[in-house]
C-alpha cells in the first residue's frame, strides 16, 4: 500500500502539478508572512529558511492529495 502511495507521489503528474501550486501559492504565502523583511530587506538566513519552507507546504499538501486520489482511483 505505501509503495503504491510513493509511486504515486513521485509520478510525473503530480509532480508537475505540485510545482504548479507552490509556484502559484509559495509567492502568496511569502508576501503574507514575510513582507515586514521583505519591505525592510533584511534578507537573511532564517528568511530562506522560511522561504523554502513556504513552498514546500504547498507542494506536499498538492502532492500529497493528487498520491491519494490516485490511489482511490486504483481501488
Amino acid at each position: 500500500m505505501k509503495s503504491k502511495f510513493v509511486k504515486n507521489w513521485f509520478r510525473r503528474e503530480t509532480t508537475v502539478r505540485a510545482i504548479k501550486v507552490a509556484l502559484v501559492i509559495g509567492p502568496i504565502l511569502t508576501i503574507i508572512n514575510q513582507h515586514d523583511v521583505i519591505l525592510e530587506g533584511d534578507f537573511d538566513f532564517k528568511f530562506f529558511y522560511k522561504l523554502v519552507l513556504t513552498f514546500m507546504v504547498p507542494y506536499c499538501v498538492s502532492a500529497f492529495s493528487s498520491a491519494k486520489a490516485y490511489g482511490s482511483m486504483e481501488k
